[in-house]
Protein backbone atom coordinates (compact mmCIF):
# COMPACT_ATOMS: atom_id res chain seq x y z
CA UNK A 1 0.00 0.00 0.00
CA UNK A 2 1.47 3.36 -0.59
CA UNK A 3 0.14 7.02 -1.26
CA UNK A 4 0.75 9.93 -3.01
CA UNK A 5 4.02 10.67 -1.22
CA UNK A 6 5.26 7.33 -3.48
CA UNK A 7 6.18 5.45 -0.43
CA UNK A 8 4.87 2.66 0.89
CA UNK A 9 3.15 2.11 4.61
CA UNK A 10 5.45 0.22 6.81
CA UNK A 11 2.19 -1.24 8.41
CA UNK A 12 -1.05 -1.59 8.10
CA UNK A 13 -3.63 1.08 10.60
CA UNK A 14 -4.98 -0.90 13.15
CA UNK A 15 -8.18 -1.93 13.01
CA UNK A 16 -9.80 -1.06 15.97
CA UNK A 17 -8.90 2.63 17.88
CA UNK A 18 -7.75 1.18 21.22
CA UNK A 19 -5.61 -1.38 22.34
CA UNK A 20 -6.44 -4.50 24.13
CA UNK A 21 -7.21 -5.17 27.52
CA UNK A 22 -7.81 -1.25 28.65
CA UNK A 23 -11.48 -0.55 27.60
CA UNK A 24 -12.54 2.31 25.93
CA UNK A 25 -10.12 5.05 24.07
CA UNK A 26 -9.40 8.25 25.29
CA UNK A 27 -11.21 10.79 23.62
CA UNK A 28 -9.21 13.84 22.64
CA UNK A 29 -10.94 16.93 21.00
CA UNK A 30 -9.00 16.64 17.93
CA UNK A 31 -10.01 19.42 15.34
CA UNK A 32 -7.85 18.69 12.31
CA UNK A 33 -6.75 21.05 9.38
CA UNK A 34 -3.59 19.25 7.55
CA UNK A 35 -4.98 16.28 7.44
CA UNK A 36 -6.93 17.27 4.81
CA UNK A 37 -4.15 18.92 1.99
CA UNK A 38 -3.66 16.50 -0.29
CA UNK A 39 -1.64 12.99 0.52
CA UNK A 40 1.61 14.58 -1.31
CA UNK A 41 2.14 16.36 2.03
CA UNK A 42 2.61 13.20 4.20
CA UNK A 43 2.25 9.46 5.36
CA UNK A 44 -0.55 8.01 6.39
CA UNK A 45 0.36 5.49 9.42
CA UNK A 46 -0.09 4.89 12.88
CA UNK A 47 2.56 4.91 15.59
CA UNK A 48 4.19 1.44 16.26
CA UNK A 49 2.96 0.05 19.67
CA UNK A 50 5.43 -0.51 22.47
CA UNK A 51 5.56 -3.52 24.67
CA UNK A 52 4.80 -2.15 28.45
CA UNK A 53 4.54 1.59 27.80
CA UNK A 54 4.80 3.65 31.69
CA UNK A 55 4.18 7.10 32.38
CA UNK A 56 7.25 8.74 33.82
CA UNK A 57 6.29 12.74 33.45
CA UNK A 58 2.70 14.33 32.83
CA UNK A 59 2.46 18.25 32.04
CA UNK A 60 -0.53 18.92 34.11
CA UNK A 61 -0.28 22.57 33.61
CA UNK A 62 0.67 22.10 29.61
CA UNK A 63 -2.25 19.68 29.82
CA UNK A 64 -5.05 22.32 31.51
CA UNK A 65 -3.74 24.68 28.79
CA UNK A 66 -4.76 22.18 25.45
CA UNK A 67 -8.14 21.37 27.98
CA UNK A 68 -7.39 18.59 28.58
CA UNK A 69 -8.16 16.20 31.57
CA UNK A 70 -4.88 15.33 33.14
CA UNK A 71 -6.41 12.79 35.26
CA UNK A 72 -7.74 10.87 31.98
CA UNK A 73 -4.12 11.41 30.12
CA UNK A 74 -2.76 9.24 33.13
CA UNK A 75 -5.22 6.76 33.56
CA UNK A 76 -4.27 2.89 31.47
CA UNK A 77 -6.51 4.29 28.64
CA UNK A 78 -4.54 7.80 28.45
CA UNK A 79 -1.04 6.58 28.65
CA UNK A 80 -1.91 3.84 25.70
CA UNK A 81 -2.80 6.93 23.82
CA UNK A 82 0.54 8.85 24.95
CA UNK A 83 2.48 5.70 23.55
CA UNK A 84 1.09 5.34 20.80
CA UNK A 85 -0.32 2.04 21.69
CA UNK A 86 -4.07 3.65 21.37
CA UNK A 87 -5.30 5.54 18.40
CA UNK A 88 -7.52 8.30 19.80
CA UNK A 89 -11.33 8.49 18.34
CA UNK A 90 -10.76 11.77 15.58
CA UNK A 91 -6.87 11.21 15.42
CA UNK A 92 -5.67 11.28 12.00
CA UNK A 93 -1.93 9.85 12.14
CA UNK A 94 0.17 11.05 9.45
CA UNK A 95 4.25 11.92 9.50
CA UNK A 96 4.99 15.12 7.01
CA UNK A 97 6.87 15.41 3.94
CA UNK A 98 9.42 18.12 3.61
CA UNK A 99 13.16 18.97 1.87
CA UNK A 100 15.76 20.63 3.98
CA UNK A 101 19.46 21.25 3.99
CA UNK A 102 21.00 17.95 6.34
CA UNK A 103 24.79 18.10 6.98
CA UNK A 104 25.33 20.89 4.53
CA UNK A 105 23.58 19.49 1.64
CA UNK A 106 20.08 20.05 -0.06
CA UNK A 107 18.24 17.21 0.33
CA UNK A 108 15.08 17.34 -1.60
CA UNK A 109 13.18 14.38 0.74
CA UNK A 110 13.66 14.48 4.22
CA UNK A 111 10.14 13.97 6.66
CA UNK A 112 9.23 13.22 10.05
CA UNK A 113 11.53 10.08 10.54
CA UNK A 114 10.20 8.98 14.37
CA UNK A 115 7.40 11.22 14.46
CA UNK A 116 3.99 10.75 13.88
CA UNK A 117 1.21 14.21 14.07
CA UNK A 118 -1.93 12.21 15.73
CA UNK A 119 -3.92 15.71 15.12
CA UNK A 120 -4.65 19.10 16.15
CA UNK A 121 -6.38 20.46 19.17
CA UNK A 122 -8.11 24.26 19.60
CA UNK A 123 -7.29 25.23 23.17
CA UNK A 124 -9.63 27.29 25.68
CA UNK A 125 -7.24 30.00 24.50
CA UNK A 126 -8.45 29.86 21.07
CA UNK A 127 -4.76 28.63 19.80
CA UNK A 128 -4.74 26.14 17.26
CA UNK A 129 -1.84 23.55 18.13
CA UNK A 130 0.05 19.84 16.86
CA UNK A 131 -0.24 16.95 18.82
CA UNK A 132 2.85 15.14 17.71
CA UNK A 133 4.65 11.49 19.32
CA UNK A 134 8.11 11.09 19.23
CA UNK A 135 9.39 8.48 19.04
CA UNK A 136 7.03 6.55 18.09
CA UNK A 137 8.20 4.00 15.07
CA UNK A 138 9.75 4.26 11.65
CA UNK A 139 7.72 5.76 8.92
CA UNK A 140 8.66 6.39 5.13
CA UNK A 141 10.91 8.99 6.05
CA UNK A 142 13.15 6.94 8.39
CA UNK A 143 15.68 6.23 6.02
CA UNK A 144 17.17 2.67 8.07
CA UNK A 145 16.49 4.78 11.18
CA UNK A 146 14.36 2.68 14.10
CA UNK A 147 12.23 5.65 14.60
CA UNK A 148 12.60 5.58 18.46
CA UNK A 149 13.87 8.19 21.26
CA UNK A 150 16.00 7.21 24.23
CA UNK A 151 14.37 8.00 27.95
CA UNK A 152 17.68 11.12 28.35
CA UNK A 153 16.96 12.50 25.39
CA UNK A 154 13.29 12.55 25.75
CA UNK A 155 13.29 13.80 29.74
CA UNK A 156 16.04 16.16 28.48
CA UNK A 157 13.92 18.32 25.75
CA UNK A 158 11.33 18.25 28.24
CA UNK A 159 13.14 19.98 30.72
CA UNK A 160 14.82 22.11 28.32
CA UNK A 161 11.38 23.34 26.36
CA UNK A 162 9.85 23.92 30.16
CA UNK A 163 12.56 25.75 30.67
CA UNK A 164 12.24 28.43 27.66
CA UNK A 165 8.39 28.52 28.12
CA UNK A 166 8.50 29.50 31.80
CA UNK A 167 11.04 32.62 30.01
CA UNK A 168 8.78 33.14 27.90
CA UNK A 169 10.62 31.85 24.27
CA UNK A 170 8.17 29.99 21.84
CA UNK A 171 9.04 26.89 21.55
CA UNK A 172 7.46 23.27 20.88
CA UNK A 173 6.21 22.08 24.84
CA UNK A 174 6.24 18.08 25.97
CA UNK A 175 2.98 17.02 27.48
CA UNK A 176 4.21 13.76 28.91
CA UNK A 177 7.34 11.49 28.55
CA UNK A 178 6.58 7.78 28.61
CA UNK A 179 8.88 4.85 28.72
CA UNK A 180 8.27 1.98 26.57
CA UNK A 181 9.97 -1.17 28.13
CA UNK A 182 11.84 -1.45 25.25
CA UNK A 183 15.54 -1.11 24.74
CA UNK A 184 16.75 1.33 22.04
CA UNK A 185 20.36 0.48 20.28
CA UNK A 186 22.47 3.78 20.14
CA UNK A 187 26.17 3.19 21.41
CA UNK A 188 25.19 1.04 23.75
CA UNK A 189 21.80 -0.16 24.84
CA UNK A 190 19.35 2.52 26.33
CA UNK A 191 15.94 2.68 28.02
CA UNK A 192 13.44 3.78 25.11
CA UNK A 193 10.68 6.68 25.26
CA UNK A 194 8.07 8.32 23.50
CA UNK A 195 7.19 11.61 24.32
CA UNK A 196 4.37 13.50 23.47
CA UNK A 197 4.68 17.24 22.16
CA UNK A 198 2.25 20.28 21.47
CA UNK A 199 3.66 22.73 19.06
CA UNK A 200 1.80 25.75 17.27
CA UNK A 201 0.19 24.82 14.29
CA UNK A 202 1.77 25.45 11.49
CA UNK A 203 3.89 24.38 8.69
CA UNK A 204 8.07 23.90 7.56
CA UNK A 205 9.68 25.49 4.72
CA UNK A 206 10.66 22.59 3.46
CA UNK A 207 6.85 21.42 3.26
CA UNK A 208 6.74 23.96 0.01
CA UNK A 209 10.36 23.73 -0.99
CA UNK A 210 9.53 19.66 -1.45
CA UNK A 211 6.34 20.28 -3.39
CA UNK A 212 8.80 22.67 -5.55
CA UNK A 213 10.99 19.77 -5.91
CA UNK A 214 8.65 17.64 -7.68
CA UNK A 215 8.72 17.73 -11.21
CA UNK A 216 5.22 17.13 -11.49
CA UNK A 217 4.61 19.37 -8.73
CA UNK A 218 6.55 22.48 -10.91
CA UNK A 219 4.65 21.80 -14.26
CA UNK A 220 1.19 21.33 -12.85
CA UNK A 221 0.71 21.82 -9.02
CA UNK A 222 3.38 23.97 -7.43
CA UNK A 223 0.67 26.94 -7.57
CA UNK A 224 -2.22 24.72 -6.24
CA UNK A 225 -0.10 23.47 -3.42
CA UNK A 226 0.99 27.03 -2.62
CA UNK A 227 -2.56 28.09 -2.31
CA UNK A 228 -4.12 25.19 -0.20
CA UNK A 229 -0.87 25.53 1.98
CA UNK A 230 -1.53 29.27 1.87
CA UNK A 231 -5.37 28.71 3.01
CA UNK A 232 -3.92 25.99 5.64
CA UNK A 233 -1.39 28.61 7.12
CA UNK A 234 -4.70 30.96 7.17
CA UNK A 235 -7.09 28.59 9.30
CA UNK A 236 -4.42 27.08 11.46
CA UNK A 237 -1.74 30.33 12.50
CA UNK A 238 -4.38 33.50 12.08
CA UNK A 239 -7.72 31.44 13.08
CA UNK A 240 -9.82 32.50 10.25
CA UNK A 241 -12.17 30.84 7.99
CA UNK A 242 -10.25 30.45 4.99
CA UNK A 243 -10.85 26.63 4.71
CA UNK A 244 -14.68 27.29 5.68
CA UNK A 245 -15.44 29.37 2.15
CA UNK A 246 -13.84 32.73 2.06
CA UNK A 247 -10.02 33.83 2.53
CA UNK A 248 -7.90 36.95 3.52
CA UNK A 249 -5.52 38.18 2.22
CA UNK A 250 -3.39 39.31 4.74
CA UNK A 251 -3.36 35.94 6.18
CA UNK A 252 -2.22 34.46 3.08
CA UNK A 253 0.75 37.53 2.76
CA UNK A 254 1.81 36.17 5.90
CA UNK A 255 2.17 32.91 5.30
CA UNK A 256 6.38 33.20 4.99
CA UNK A 257 6.17 35.08 7.96
CA UNK A 258 4.31 32.51 9.97
CA UNK A 259 6.22 29.75 8.30
CA UNK A 260 9.75 31.14 9.78
CA UNK A 261 8.32 31.39 12.90
CA UNK A 262 7.17 27.73 13.31
CA UNK A 263 10.20 26.55 11.63
CA UNK A 264 12.46 28.12 13.86
CA UNK A 265 10.26 27.26 17.27
CA UNK A 266 9.52 23.65 16.55
CA UNK A 267 12.35 20.85 17.35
Amino acid sequence: MANDTGLPFLHEPPASGFAPGIGEPLRLPFDNLYARLPERFYARLPPTPVAAPSLIKLNTALAAQLGLDAEALASPQGVAVLAGNSIAPGSEPISLAYAGHQFGNFVPQLGDGRAVLLGEIVGPDGIRRDIQLKGSGPTPFSRRGDGRAALGPVLREYIISEAMAALGIPTTRSLAAVTTGEPVVRETALPGAVAMAAAFAGMFIGQAVRSRMQPDVFRRWFLIAMILLGIYLAGSAFRCPCGRGWTSSFALNSTMRSTARNSAIRT
